[in-house]
This record gives C-alpha cells, structure tokens and sequence, in this order.
C-alpha cells in the first residue's frame, strides 16, 4: 500500500533488528580452547606422519628412478615430505593454556591461535604447493614431451591427472570452507573481548 510507512515494513524490521551479543562464560572459552588445542595438535601429529609417509615414498621413488629429471622431481617432492612435516611439528610445539587461566589471558591466546592459523593457512599453503607442483612437474614433464611423438603415452598420465583434479575438487573448497570458519570465529572473539573489556 503506498501510505503504508516504510518503518512497518518486514524486510526492514528483519534487516534492522539488533544483533544479539556473542556471550560465553570463561568455563566455556576455555573448554572451547581447549579443544581447539587438542583438535591442532592431532591435526599436526596427521600432518608429519603424512609428510613423513611422503618423503619417504618419494626417498624410494628417488633411489629407482635413473633419468636425471624425473630423479629430480622425486627428490624434490621427497624434501617436500620432510618440508610439510617440519612445519606440522612446528605447529605442534605451540604453548599450553594454563587449566586455571584467567578469562583475558585465555581470550587472547585463543584468539592469536586463531590468527597464527588462520595466517598459517594462508601464507605456507602457497609455499608447499609451489614446491609439490615443481617436483610433479619435473616427474612427469619428460613423459608430457615424450607424448608430443606419441600421443598414446598420455594415457599412462590419465590416472596420475584424474587423481590430481579429485585432490583439487576436495582440498581448495574444504580449505575455503575451514578458512571463512575461523576467521568468523576471530572476529565472533573480537567482539567478545571488545564487550569483557567495557
């Protein structure tokens, strides 16, 4: 109706309501923490027995391979495997909470262990894909430029490429999903702590 004020209208009134504050006891920021702790840690300890598995998959790939290339490329996905579970072991020797913290020290640890994850997962994802996708590359492009004279060749890569795109399909949106998840639980923190401290 056009004399109908703009005020009553129900998008408006659902766009508009107030939001209602993120509220969690220290008891319960704790246990969240917590179980944060635990959750990176068996994810850390999953990562380097991975990275270890790697390395030496790709160690005894090295030691059978005689081009020179592809002998390469082995051995650059083996120090890859050692690389990825440097890096999980790191992640593993971060500080223990205190049980009986209190509730600003605990906010502020989890929350920068948001962030260090958070970070993390942006910045070495680039550096151990950028060294995974150099070592693949030297394995197979000797057979991709073979393939060139004979093109039945590719057929022995197909499974190599179809297992390739099934790990690209699962990883990058599980990735994206896991990285809109934490930074909505750092800004949910921010919030928290910006309320505690007034």
């Amino acid at each position: 109706m056009p004399n109908e004020l703009p005020g009553n209208d129900p998008r408006n009134i659902w766009q508009n309501q107030p939001k209602e504050p993120f509220k969690m006891s220290a008891d319960q920021l704790r246990c969240k923490a917590q179980q944060r702790e635990k959750r990176s840690r068996f994810e850390a300890a999953y990562s380097i027995i991975i990275g270890l598995m790697l390395f030496l998959f790709f160690g005894w790939s090295f030691a059978r391979t005689h081009d020179l290339i592809p002998r390469m490329g082995f051995g650059v996905l083996s120090f890859w495997g050692l690389y990825f579970a440097y890096h999980a072991l790191k992640r593993m020797r971060q500080a223990r909470l205190a049980p009986d913290a209190a509730l600003n020290t605990t906010l502020e640890s989890y929350r920068s262990e948001l962030e260090k994850r958070r970070d993390y997962s942006q910045h070495i994802w680039r550096n151990v894909l950028a060294v995974c996708f150099l070592g693949v590359a030297l394995v197979i492009g000797p057979a991709l430029i073979q393939s060139l004279n004979a093109p039945r060749l590719l057929l022995n890569l197909a499974p190599f490429f179809a297992l390739l795109a099934i790990w690209c399909a699962i990883f990058f949106p599980m990735r994206t999903r896991s990285m809109r998840k934490l930074q909505h639980e750092i800004e949910e923190l921010r919030v928290f702590e910006g309320e505690s401290r007034s």
